[in-house]
Parts: C-alpha cells; structure tokens; sequence
C-alpha cells in the first residue's frame, strides 16, 4: 500500500512537471513573407482600387493590420530585395538598381538575410519566386540560408522577347531553377508561373505544418510581361494587369486557406507588400500609385510607398490602420523581436517595429529618418521620421509628364526632369504638388542635418561622397 501511494505521488509530480513545461515552452511563430513586383500603392480593393477585386488580402486587412505610409528603401528590384532580406539600406551593401543576367554580382554571403537569422532556432526555409540578387552558384537563395528554391532568378522580362531584344539587349533564355539546377527555360509564355509558386507554397507548409517554417514567395508579377493563367485570364474589368493582381490574391487565399486548414492561422505572421510603385510607362499593363506622384524609377512617393497589409489572428488585432510610417528594413529586426533570433553581426538600419504592429505605440516615430537613394548611390529625398516631411534634394527623375502609355504591352519613353531643393507637407498634401520649402526652412535645415549624416555613412555621388559604412558587393570567383 505505501509503495503504491508513493508511486502515485511520483505519476502526480512527474504529470504537474510535463504540464508546466508545456505551458512554459514557446513556440516559435511560422512566417509567411508575400512580395510582389511593380505593384502599385492603389492596386488593391482595400487601398481603394476601383476595377481590381481582392477579396483575401483585404480579408487579411480586416482581420489585420493595413500600412498606410509604408516604404521601401529604393523604387527598383534588387536593390529593393536586398533591403528586404538584409535590414539594411541597400547602398550600404554596394547594391544598386536591377542585375542584369549573368552580371558576376551578387548579394555578399557574407550578410546575413532573414532566412539566416532563423535557421539556428531550427526554422524551415524556402523561397518560390524571383530571387533577383545574383543568378550565379555562389549567389543563389539556396547560399543565403535558404533550404529550398523554385523560380526564376531575375525579372521575368530578362529574356528573348523581351520588346527591345537585339539592338538595345541581348538576353538569354530565362530559366527556371530548382534548388541551384536549371529545370526549365521560359521560352513560350509565363501563364503558370504564379500557380506553380503557389502550389509549391501550399506543399511546403503542409510539409512542415509541424515544425517553424518561413516561407518566402516574392512573386515574379505584375513585373511585365504579363501572364495569367486560365483560371484568371480576361475575368478582371482591370484588363490583363487586373486579371494578373486577382491571380496573385487567389495565390495568397490559398496560403491563408492551408495555414487554417492546419490550424497555424494563430501562429503564422503572414506579410503582403511591394518591392517598388508601378511602372508607368508600360499603361495598361502598369499599375496605379494614386493619389501618389510618379512611381517605379523615381524617389517620389508614387516608386517607394507600397501597399502593407500584416495578420497574425490572436496577436494583432483586427481592423487596425497604422499612419506611422515604417520601411522594408524594419522587417528582419521585427522577426527577430517576435522569434527571439539573433539579429545579423554586421550593422543593419532597420528598427523592430513591434510596438507598432501591437498596438503599444507612443506615437514617436522609431526612426530619426527615412533615407531614399537611386540610381548609383544618389541620395535623392529625405522623410522626417513622422511621415510628415520629405524633403528632396537636387537630382534629375524620369517622368510621362502627364503621357500615358499604350495597350500593347510596349513601354514609351522617360523624359528627364531636374528636382530642385524641394520640401513636401506629405501629412495635408500626399500627391506632392505644392513645394513649401520657403515656407519652413527650419524643417528644411533639420533635413539637411540628416541628409549630411546619411552622406557620411552611407555616400552621395551626387555631392562626391563615399561612405564609411559602405561594404563590399559579392563578387562572382574566379574559375
């Protein structure tokens, strides 16, 4: 009988020891990270898109968080992406505008992206889509902490029909690439590409449903040229690039659809954003910035604010509209906040934002200032770190200038115009037609301040400085 008593005390102690290592244990959030290419701040029903339907972001949006001033570092591909990935302005890592094939440049391994910050907690990894930041071995997302990779590794457009091929370029095929091996050259169309990526994204998290994954699907669209499957091909009243965003609202419906089915929607923060504004002069086949000014290719507000949308069922709430503004860079410091990762050895620019996604902020900004560079290293604006104010400093910028472009799918021409020393109310006046610099020059010196710091970090051709905080590019090996 006193053997029997004590064994029982033993089962209740052992018992009350698993319980509390349950309940103590954490478990580590999954991450889904949506990026999609040249889409536009209003192409989407919930940042009031008019001809375009996207029931599931905006479904994530109401069960989430909508951005409203949300920016990325530069209006163009890789350099957009490696801030991104890195936390980092990309002039700081040497990366400047789009790789072209086979350019022998890359994204320096020796950063560290966010895949990489979570593989040592035991983190899954892949991404499906365009990588864009270098097609060599050495530079490939499967050297850059990423387990699996399927899609193209530049834009979709950097191929052989492309509408200037010959004269102007001289592309190769464009390949498509699993893990570091060529499985296919797009020779004839694209109309796929977005359900392959999708239903790889499906697969890879009900393969890893029970362990922490990050999925990374930046999608190869609505960069041109333009492809829909037949699911979606002439249903949208916004014409092809319309039937191309209502494909890729379906590949995110499908994403949100595995993550219930498997019961991770309360443990999945999942991420929709941009990597740049629309590319004008592509008309009906571009997007739209509205009511922002230009877009892809120039630091005004229309090439570098995006539409944001963030959910989390359970850990943020629901319906929430977030003015403050924040950047691409403050991604990776946020997922390591919210997954107890070790942020990168090197210096990073990027601040944890959680404060604002769980609703604790004090309303003071988490960045001194917004730096926006283009071009090869130019730094063309300055952004208060309220929103409010963004100054621009003397630069040249493409523009239509009020042309639209065709139909056709066929780009018409940039003209050049020259920015002077302009200051921008974006909090009473976000389409930027008024410059009020006369009118407050102390802004406009505490922005310089700024801008001067900016210059001796990270450099500015346009005033022949380079900075000190400046690293060095990837560089392809010798054979």
């Amino acid at each position: 009988m006193r053997n029997l008593l004590l064994y029982l005390i033993f089962i209740t102690i052992l018992c009350s020891c698993s319980s509390k290592e349950k309940v103590s244990s954490p478990t580590l959030p999954n991450i889904v990270l949506i990026f999609t290419d040249d889409q536009g701040y209003q192409d989407l029903s919930c940042y009031g898109s008019p001809n375009i339907n996207t029931p599931n972001i905006d479904q994530m949006a109401k069960e989430g968080i909508r951005f409203t001033n949300f920016y990325v570092s530069q209006p163009v591909c890789s350099a957009s992406r490696a801030s991104l990935l890195t936390g980092c302005y990309a002039n700081r890592l040497n990366i400047h505008g789009a790789f072209m094939p086979n350019v022998g440049k890359g994204l320096n391994t020796d950063e560290e992206t966010i895949a990489e910050i979570l593989k040592p907690l035991g983190y899954t990894t892949a991404i499906y889509g365009k990588w864009h930041l270098g097609n060599e071995p050495q530079f490939l997302p499967t050297r850059q902490g990423f387990d699996e990779y399927y899609g193209i590794p530049y834009s979709n457009d950097m191929w052989p029909k492309h509408p200037q091929q010959g004269p102007v370029f001289n592309f190769p095929v464009l390949p498509l690439i699993e893990n570091e091996k060529i499985v296919d050259t797009l020779l004839e169309n694209q109309d796929m590409l977005t359900t392959w990526y999708t239903n790889r994204a499906v697969k890879f998290i009900e393969k890893n449903k029970d362990q922490p994954f990050f999925l990374y699907l930046p999608h190869s669209m609505p960069h041109v040229p333009l492809y829909a499957s037949d699911k979606f091909k002439g249903k949208s009243k916004g014409g092809i690039y319309g039937d191309v965003i209502e494909e890729i609202d379906w590949s995110t419906g499908e994403i949100l659809k595995t993550l219930k089915k498997y019961n991770l929607d309360e443990n999945t923060l999942v991420i929709f954003t941009s990597d740049n504004g629309p590319w004008l002069n592509y008309g009906g086949h571009s997007g739209v910035a509205l009511p922002l000014r230009e877009g892809k290719g120039a630091a005004l507000e229309g090439g570098v604010r995006v539409p944001c949308v963030m959910r989390w069922k359970g850990k943020l709430a629901a319906g929430q509209t977030i003015n403050q503004p924040a950047m691409t860079i403050d991604i990776l410091p946020t997922i390591a906040k919210f997954t107890g990762a070790k942020l990168p050895t090197k210096k990073i620019d990027g601040i944890d934002m959680s404060h604002l996604l769980l609703g604790k902020s004090d309303a003071q900004p988490h960045h001194d200032a917004f730096y926006f560079y283009y071009k090869t290293n130019e730094l063309h604006a300055v952004l208060s770190g309220d929103g409010r104010w963004k100054l621009y400093l003397p630069h040249q910028y493409r523009s239509l200038n009020g042309r639209v472009g065709t139909n056709d799918g066929f780009p018409i021409d940039y003209e050049q115009n020259q920015m002077g020393q302009e200051l921008y109310d974006l909090q009473n006046d976000i389409s930027e037609t008024k410059d009020v610099a006369a009118d407050h020059p102390k802004i406009v010196n505490q922005l310089l301040e700024l801008a001067e710091l900016a210059r001796q970090d990270l450099g500015d051709q346009l005033t022949d400085r380079i900075g000190t905080g400046v690293r060095e590019i990837g560089m392809i090996s010798e054979k």
